[in-house]
């Protein structure tokens, strides 16, 4: 929302100011960013006392702007001018005021007129100016010391400056000492797990003024979204290759940007194939994603790390039938190009602090090798290699090629093997951890909770229905499919599948 400006001064000497402020002010890139201007000239008229209306815009501007020259203007009943009212209304309300004088000296001024400046000056700084160009350079370097004060205007990264509002009452100790333990275990972090929030919070720079900076609530508040609502990820999963309704999976995470990620990156892997084999060749059960998890993470972690959370955008997860697209608000720096990206370059986080606490937990590295290790790793896997693009912000594109999950794990041909998990008519992990569930019977309820769904029709038809269509599943009470006491029981044949395979602890 753009600051409200009011610009007070005795009309007829100051006529050609004012305008020309307004038209500065509203043709500057900058300040028409963040200001809008109010002339009393301006409004047409109407049915209402004209010292009703200025000193209700007064009330409602958030800076007050006063042009005082020799006039003092014509004055009310009880001997006050336009001018002086709202200066007067100005200050009894508190508001954020600038004043601005005409002339060196104040021999011919209105008496009246002295009064108001010097009452002005025991409360704030005046400037004098003779010409409009001084008036504008003085205006604007003002409003621009008034984005700084009010944290409008960022000189630093968004992630340093202090969040609006915030407290260290709004930081969770429980997720501190959890960052600690484990930036502990992956860098060697040097505090201990029972260091005081504080403490912690100043070793890491998250801290301005003893205020929380935007990157401490991001990645320690209790409910960043509070302070940053457009700082949650979107997830969807779509049958096809285009967006389009109805959408069979769609989730809106919330939390850290560690609780993101992780969320994020679970939703992508559990709808993707994923393969397990036997012990045919090794003790160790062989289990493939379609796509490597390190390039999965790799993706979203960047997407988070690196936006701009300036914008009212959210970072987007999609996953299509033939690829993976992760998009962020952002762009990249002014020394990178998308070609750069896919050659050895330097580390240029937008959000450094952000950057840092990620770097620590080993969630990211910092020496700018992530989408290099992106390309490797999809090259090993025989995948193609990401796409980087940009549009309305930064997208990386992975391309699906879901028979490599069988492929890595030593598959057996389609018609050899299609009873084992993770053939190319095979099932996704939330399936096969629906039946490892169903080893007893189980609800609808149960299992949704598995999958992290919230629509139950949605989960029958999606779900569980191939499953029993697969004779993989039974159900307890077969000639009432929605049965609100409805359970699920491993068919034979299912057992005969699980039998095959380990669980994901290796156990059997």
């Amino acid at each position: 929302m753009k600051q409200r400006i009011f610009i007070s001064g005795v009309q007829k000497e100051f006529i050609g100011e004012r305008q020309a402020l307004k038209a500065y002010i509203h043709g500057d890139a900058l300040l028409s960013r963040f200001f809008d201007v109010f002339l009393f000239e301006d409004i047409p008229a109407k049915d209402r006392r004209a010292d009703a209306v200025y000193l209700e815009e007064v009330r409602g501007c958030n800076i007050y702007l006063a042009l005082l020259g020799n006039q003092y203007g014509m004055p009310d009943k009880a001997g006050f001018s336009p001018t002086h009212r709202e200066f007067n209304e100005a200050t009894n309300l508190g508001k954020y005021r600038i004043i601005f004088i005409k002339g060196m000296t104040d021999e011919d001024r209105h008496p009246k007129m002295k009064q108001i400046i010097e009452a002005a000056g025991e409360q704030v700084i005046r400037r004098r100016f003779s010409k409009i160009e001084e008036l504008i350079t003085a205006v604007y370097a003002s409003l621009v010391d008034y984005l700084a004060v009010k944290e409008l205007l960022r000189v630093g990264p968004f992630d340093a400056a202090v969040c609006p509002g915030a407290t260290v009452d709004d930081i969770s100790a429980e997720k501190i000492k959890r960052f600690v333990e484990l930036a502990r275990r992956s860098r060697s972090f040097p505090l201990a797990e029972e260091t005081a929030v504080e403490q912690v919070l100043e070793h890491l720079n998250l801290l301005n003024k003893g205020r929380p900076t935007n990157a401490a609530i991001l990645l320690f508040g209790k409910a960043p979204q509070k302070f940053m609502i457009s700082s949650e990820v979107k997830c969807a999963h779509f049958h096809g290759t285009q967006v389009s309704k109805p959408i069979p999976s769609y989730q809106v995470y919330k939390g850290t940007v560690f609780e993101l990620a992780d969320q994020a990156v679970d939703f992508v892997l559990s709808k993707i194939n994923l393969a397990v084999g036997t012990r045919e060749h090794s003790v160790q059960v062989p289990v493939a994603y379609e796509m490597p998890r390190e390039v999965i993470s790799e993706a979203v972690v960047n997407a988070v790390a690196h936006r701009d959370y300036t914008s009212n955008g959210s970072v987007q997860v999609m996953l299509f039938s033939d690829r993976l697209e992760v998009w962020n608000p952002g762009s990249l720096p002014p020394s990178l190009t998308l070609e750069k990206l896919r050659h050895p370059h330097g580390s240029i986080p937008g959000n450094p602090l952000l950057a840092e606490s990620l770097y620590l937990t080993k969630y990211i590295e910092r020496m700018g090798t992530g989408t290099g290790d992106m390309i490797a790793q999809c090259r090993r896997a025989g995948l193609p290699e990401p796409e980087f693009a940009l549009t309305d912000g930064f997208v990386v594109t992975i391309r699906r090629k879901p028979e490599m999950a069988f492929e890595a794990v030593g598959g057996q041909s389609e018609a050899e093997g299609r009873d084992q998990v993770g053939t190319k008519s095979g099932l996704g992990r939330d399936q096969v951890e629906i039946l490892r569930k169903c080893i007893e019977d189980q609800s609808i309820t149960d299992l949704m909770a598995i999958a992290g769904r919230t629509n139950r029709t949605k989960f029958r038809n999606q779900v569980l229905k191939p499953l029993i269509e697969e004779g993989l599943l039974l159900m307890t009470i077969p000639d009432k499919p929605t049965s609100s006491i409805q359970k699920y029981r491993l068919s034979d044949k299912g057992k005969k599948i699980l039998a095959k395979f380990h669980k994901k602890d290796g156990k059997e």
